[in-house]
């Protein structure tokens, strides 16, 4: 055989022997190097227990405290206003917005503090809020109803409204809602969507109402002595105010009652007590007197000239 054959295949056949220990040597690195054992991973909970977990601590600690400072703050100013008489609506809504945008932001500090990106947190918000958005539009115009009125104003904190059917005095104006306190102690939540497109009567926005009571007479009941008696009723009451002077007239002439209008004027925190003494003692004259309250009811006539009533005797 050729020497020169011979020795090309030796050193052929070194280089792969040397290849192949190279291989198993790496080998067995990697399968050593990926041996995870309880020391590694008591290590690793230790090292970022150390760098990581010290951070939340303190973050857990700021977030308390910071919203316990904040929830102070907001209500030694509610306290100090309420002193200075500023306006309860306007003052109890921007405090509720000034109290939850504060927290908001200490909430992102917090969140940058311990080490997550915000830029990822603020997009992943804004995904999560167009998807909520979408599908909560009556909820948004709810909001843009709250926002309407807390600019507008048509009513504040204590006014007596009437809207979509309901009435009471409003409690609380928040954002979707507006809490209101029925007579008979029920609280009822009007959206402020369906609030601030409907029609709002505020029975509290003037200082003095006029009380309008209806009393129906009998066609032979005197109807001058009837006003005369109602006037005096009136005039008998201090809360009635003389000026303007109680009025009473014939308003209607219905089917079976001549109707008389019956109004004065009082202090607005006095209407029920007003109306109801008027419906009371207006009554008690009337019968005093004579004069029939009537009532619905039926004459029936029986005529025997007609050509039936004949053929039947």
């Amino acid at each position: 055989m050729n020497p020169l054959f011979i020795k090309l295949f030796e050193a052929t056949t070194t280089v792969a022997e040397t290849t192949t220990e190279a291989t198993t040597t790496s080998t067995a690195a990697v399968e050593e190097s990926s041996k995870i054992t309880w020391a590694d991973i008591w290590n690793k909970i230790l090292d970022w227990s150390i760098h990581q977990g010290v951070r939340l601590l303190i973050a857990l600690v700021l977030w308390f405290v910071s919203f316990k400072l904040i929830n102070f703050i907001f209500k030694r100013i509610a306290r100090s206003l309420a002193r200075t008489k500023a306006d309860a609506t306007l003052s109890k809504v921007l405090l509720n917005m000034g109290r939850i945008a504060l927290k908001i932001l200490v909430m992102i500090g917090l969140i940058a503090y311990v080490g997550i990106e915000t830029a990822s947190l603020s997009a992943l918000v804004l995904a999560i809020g167009t998807g909520i958005s979408l599908a909560l539009q009556g909820t948004l115009s709810n909001f843009a109803g709250g926002v309407i009125i807390i600019v507008m104003r048509p009513f504040k904190l204590g006014d007596y409204i009437t809207s979509n059917g309901e009435s009471g005095t409003v409690e609380d104006i928040k954002l979707f809602y507006t809490y209101i306190t029925t007579p008979d102690n029920r609280v009822v939540m009007i959206p402020n969507g369906s609030l601030a497109n409907n029609v709002i009567v505020n029975a509290s926005a003037k200082d003095t109402r006029r009380v309008d009571v209806v009393m129906s007479i009998s066609y032979l009941a005197d109807a001058e002595l009837a006003k005369r008696l109602a006037k005096e009723v009136c005039s008998n009451n201090e809360k009635i105010f003389a000026t303007p002077a109680p009025f009473a007239e014939i308003g209607e002439y219905a089917d079976s009652s001549v109707d008389i209008f019956v109004r004065c004027w009082c202090n607005r925190e006095d209407y029920w007590d007003t109306k109801f003494y008027m419906l009371r003692e207006i009554k008690n004259v009337f019968d005093q007197n004579g004069i029939e309250i009537p009532f619905n009811q039926l004459d029936i006539n029986i005529r025997n000239d007609l050509p039936e009533a004949k053929e039947d005797k």
